[in-house]
């Protein structure tokens, strides 16, 4: 039998030609999303030393590609993080995974709620009610002026377009599939209870429509509150009333069905009549409603101040949130007592729900201040800077300014926790690496100290995360816990500078509002830096590492987020698990290499296959987060057990190489604990103790007989040195002889 080495790259490949080391290929399957690529006739040798044809998987295309889809990745970052942290929790099944996964899917819908919050902020606060009451505002705007002789009622019905098409918008960026029709299950599989092994653990297109039709559902009725508040308060008749009602009886409902455990049920096609299809409908006829109510003719009204209850709609989903994240937080810690799980990976889930809302935050509170800014003409009021005559006293919510503050505030100090933690424990941590390089190295103490230190620093810095501990994001946590808190009460008094007023007069006002400001400022700028990002990643090779946080989010079906970027891994992993099927059934046997993040694809794609398949196969991984990174914060799915079975799946026929000087990757069974505390301790020995391969980095510290400088510290980066090739001559080996890797004593 033939061997055919299947290569799949990491985040942030540099195509097929890099991978194969190949100066010309050709796709032989696949298409431009995602192929299969072999060396092209006649231009390099098809196979490597060791023998093995040689094939690469690129599956990058699924994650950018175009300036469009990296564009609208970074609009849907906040929902990508909330669809992550269903993944991270601690358990699955029972109570305790049923409830975190209904907490999880409520932060989501949260998220949902803010971003329909801050577009009907602009266009009904800011423009239809506070702008068109002052003459100032609309002058010499024609885009405007019109409003000037609209009521209140009307302004409201004509500009609640602007979120109707937003909701709209984030409909159709996240109504993207990557899954095939020929990788559709026949009974498609909730997400939540089901084990990476699990046949249809890809297909969760049941779930996804049940949660688009919900979160449909919350973004209108929180735009028909919205509407109906000011209007319902202001009419006081029975139809305003009765509307509002039904408003809050769909919001309800919306929260209910979310943390119902049958939305995971399991279900073909013909299941697709449900309490969230009728919940969806009842949304879109209540919004026509809606609108029609505001259109309506009223008496003569005048339009004061900030949009009636808009203010209480910001502040108290802030404080909803806050309440989630409690409860987030209680559920993943009691679990952390009762499996003596680590306290940094059980607090991962409501970390990252924090960041998820920061970056919410950071959108919604930019993009209102930027047009306050810019209709107000650069005069925004506060206590210490009065309004000049005749300006139009246009005002945000005041709980964006306290959230603009808090997580500015949140951010400056978790850097100085890591700087300030870092350079505590920098002479130990260099002590420590020191002896590694000299252990590693018998000639460091004939080459130069700066060598020696160039490599100790690198071994410092990948292991900077490993040392640094939970004090970052416990500092994180805790701050935006409190920036929630204050946000959520600011109904209650003004903001942070009028607050300071009080307290202590000018003295105090002015240093406040100055940071109020900048953090405001800073939230802007942040915003849109990361939409440049997002626009300019797919062509920008300094920008393109962006482009990792995607690729590392969107391995995640979408279990909590329905509006979240489409998994990638939906169409990898059955895409890798039919062609590894065409050529065992062709009379091949296949040696899977996983760099970085493909190794994760690799192990995926390993529990899919069928018996028949994974007889004939061989796992190399490479710079691998499986056991630093996955296994620590995806404990649910991603374990010692799991783990385990993959290398009983492929009789032991795995090799993992890793390096000191990894940030990313690293050990998976086995490795020195004393050289890279924190990860995770298990004792394994047999065949899974022989699966790690420490590799040396640099190869060497002297300069080479035919060579002009040393060595490179290579890092997360692997190329096909002879380590690799190897390792790849013994799996290949092992295949051939169908026996599994000896066991050292």
């Amino acid at each position: 039998m033939g061997v055919t080495e299947i290569r799949v790259h990491g985040v942030a490949d540099k195509g097929p030609e890099v991978i194969l080391d190949r100066p010309a290929v050709v796709r032989v399957a696949g298409d431009d999303d995602a192929g299969f690529f072999r060396p092209r006739p006649g231009f390099g040798d098809p196979a490597e030393a060791d023998g093995a044809t040689l094939e690469a998987y690129r599956w990058s295309g699924l994650t950018g590609g175009t300036a469009t889809r990296t564009f609208s990745l970074v609009l849907l970052l906040p929902f990508m993080l909330s669809n992550i942290v269903i993944w991270m929790l601690p358990v699955i099944g029972g109570r305790s995974g049923t409830a975190g996964r209904a907490v999880c899917r409520l932060l989501a819908a949260s998220l949902t709620a803010m971003y329909v919050l801050s577009t009907a902020g602009v266009s009904l606060d800011l423009i239809a009610w506070q702008c068109a009451s002052y003459p100032r505002c609309l002058e010499d705007r024609r885009e405007l002026s019109w409003l000037g002789g609209v009521t209140p009622g009307l302004r409201l019905a004509i500009l609640a377009i602007l979120p109707i098409l937003a909701i709209a918008l984030i409909w159709r960026l996240g109504a993207r599939t990557w899954q095939l029709p020929e990788d559709s299950a026949a009974t498609p599989q909730g997400v939540g209870a089901d084990r990476l092994d699990t046949p249809a653990f890809w297909d969760n297109r049941a779930l996804l429509r049940r949660l688009r039709s919900v979160h449909v559902a919350v973004a209108l009725g929180t735009l028909d509150a919205t509407l109906l508040l000011p209007l319902a308060s202001h009419d006081a008749t029975l139809t305003g009333y009765v509307l509002l009602g039904f408003d809050v009886a769909l919001l309800v409902g919306t929260a209910v069905l979310l943390c119902r455990p049958a939305i995971e049920r399991h279900g073909g096609p013909g299941t697709g009549r449900s309490p969230t299809q009728a919940v969806r409908r009842l949304a879109v006829v209540l919004t026509v409603l809606t609108v029609a109510y505001a259109s309506a003719p009223r008496p003569p009204w005048v339009a004061t101040g900030t949009l009636p209850w808009y203010d209480v709609l910001v502040a108290g989903l802030f404080a909803a949130q806050l309440v989630l994240l409690l409860a987030l937080g209680m559920l993943v810690l009691t679990r952390h007592r009762r499996t003596g799980r680590t306290f940094v990976a059980c607090l991962g889930a409501p970390v990252l729900a924090s960041v998820a809302i920061g970056l919410a935050v950071a959108f919604s509170s930019g993009v209102t201040y930027a047009v306050a800014e810019y209709l107000d003409r650069g005069s925004s009021p506060t206590p210490a800077r009065p309004l000049p005559p005749g300006a139009p006293p246009l005002s945000p919510p005041v709980a964006y300014r306290w959230a603009a503050l808090g997580f500015s505030v949140a951010i400056v100090v978790v850097w100085v926790v890591t700087v300030v933690g870092a350079r505590i424990r920098r002479a130990r941590h260099r002590r420590q690496a020191e002896e590694l390089v000299r252990r590693d190295f018998p000639e460091a103490s004939r080459v130069p100290p700066e060598r020696v230190q160039a490599v100790r620093d690198a071994i410092v810095r990948a292991q900077v995360a490993d040392r640094l501990g939970p004090l970052a994001p416990i500092a994180y946590a805790v701050l935006a816990l409190l920036t929630l808190g204050a946000a959520g009460l600011s109904i209650l008094h003004q903001g942070p500078g009028a607050l300071a007023l009080r307290l202590g007069g000018q003295t105090l006002a002015r240093p406040v509002i100055f940071v109020t400001d900048l953090g405001g400022a800073l939230t802007g700028v942040f915003a849109l830096v990361l939409a440049a990002a997002g626009l300019f990643a797919y062509r920008s090779t300094g920008v393109r590492s962006v482009g990792v946080l995607w690729d590392l989010a969107t391995f995640w079906p979408r279990g909590a987020h329905p509006l979240a970027p489409p998994c990638y891994a939906e169409r990898a992993v059955p895409e890798l698990t039919r062609r590894i099927g065409q050529l065992v059934a062709s009379g091949e046997q296949v040696v899977l290499s996983g760099q970085s993040h493909g190794s994760v694809l690799a192990v995926a794609t390993v529990l899919q296959l069928p018996t028949t398949c994974q007889r004939q196969i061989a796992l190399l991984t490479y710079a691998s987060p499986l056991g630093n990174l996955y296994r620590r914060f995806f404990p649910a799915y991603v374990n010692d057990s799991m783990l385990n079975e993959v290398g009983e799946l492929l009789d032991w026929r795995w090799i993992n190489l890793w390096r000191y000087t990894d940030p990313v990757g690293g050990w998976i069974f086995t490795g020195d604990p004393s050289a890279r505390p924190g990860h995770p301790s298990a004792e394994f020995s047999g065949q899974a103790a022989e699966v790690d391969r420490r590799v040396r980095d640099p190869a060497g510290l002297t300069v080479a007989p035919t060579d002009t400088v040393p060595p490179p510290v290579r890092g997360h980066h692997f190329t096909s040195d002879e380590d690799f090739h190897s390792a790849v001559r013994e799996l290949t080996r092992r295949l051939e002889e169908g026996e599994p890797p000896p066991v050292r004593r």
